[in-house]
């Protein structure tokens, strides 16, 4: 699985893009060194706002150049720092690795912020998926532990809560490309022997967080043919009713990243624009 779900070489991705590619050693989890990509336009000099952006997988698999043909985009386009994350994977690494490995990044690109050309009033968390569970819980660390003052939080049909006791978890059930045995699969991974118990973290399954206030800007976005259709509807809701600001997608019939296995479609084509809308947004001056 690992090796289908592998990113093509970065040199392809880049191949024709005005971006600048860098890489760092950032000290994660337990003082573990993880390397992490830092994607720059040319073309933006000067201190600009970043993105700090957890890959896709199921918290097992994938790499730092997920989707990155689809991030560099808001490299190229509105001239941000675009940092990446290797992250470990379960279940050789179960959690706290992944969520720790992401804040530390995040923490690593403000405090380096000069060194790197980022606006650190300018600072948004990003991710897909299981990347986009990992997004949500490092705003939760952020704001818990006086981190990094986030400018928003952009969660791609994210992978939010470990429980499975929504409608859509038994409605998607043997059904598209992330169904239920897939999800209880990945959360079994990162969890080992707290799966199934309340002893889970709110920063690696963020439904689980009963404070939800305090928090930066959400976009959340959702197919309503997917599994984490009703998790990713109650955190925008979770959020609404705790006083905060979230803006809430659910793509009529789309299915689980269709972005990414169909982005030809109008339905994609309108969730890209939505989602990059909001980000040029929140990253203007």
């Amino acid at each position: 699985m690992r090796r289908s779900y592998a990113s093509p070489p970065v040199a392809e991705t880049l191949e024709g893009r005005h971006v600048l590619h860098e890489e760092y050693t950032v000290r994660g989890h337990g003082g573990d060194e993880i390397v992490t990509s830092v994607f720059r336009s040319p073309d933006h000099p000067g201190s600009r706002p970043a993105i700090v952006y957890a890959h896709s997988g199921g918290l097992m698999f994938g790499d730092r150049f997920n989707a990155l043909a689809m991030n560099l985009d808001w490299v190229e386009q509105l001239g941000a720092v675009l940092v990446c994350p290797e992250y470990r994977l379960a279940p050789e690494f179960q959690d706290p690795y992944a969520r720790e490995d992401l804040y530390a990044t995040l923490v690593w690109s403000v405090a380096n912020a000069g060194d790197l050309s980022i606006d650190p009033r300018r600072v948004m968390v990003a991710g897909a998926s299981a990347g986009g569970g990992l997004a949500a819980g490092a705003a939760l660390a952020a704001r818990d532990r006086s981190g990094p003052a986030l400018c928003g939080q952009l969660l791609v049909y994210p992978m939010l809560d470990d429980r499975g006791r929504t409608p859509s978890t038994g409605q998607f059930d043997g059904v598209g490309v992330w169904d239920r045995i897939s999800n209880e699969t990945g959360w079994a991974a990162v969890l080992g022997d707290r799966y199934g118990s309340d002893d889970v973290s709110p920063y690696i399954a963020p439904a689980r967080a009963t404070d939800l206030t305090g928090l930066p800007p959400a976009f959340i976005d959702v197919g309503s043919a997917e599994i984490f259709r009703d998790e990713a509807i109650d955190y925008a809701t979770a959020i609404w009713r705790a006083g905060g600001d979230a803006e809430l997608h659910v793509w009529t019939g789309g299915f689980h990243a269709f972005d990414i296995f169909a982005p030809h479609t109008a339905l994609a084509q309108g969730m890209m624009r939505a989602r990059f809308d909001w980000v040029a947004n929140r990253l203007s001056d």
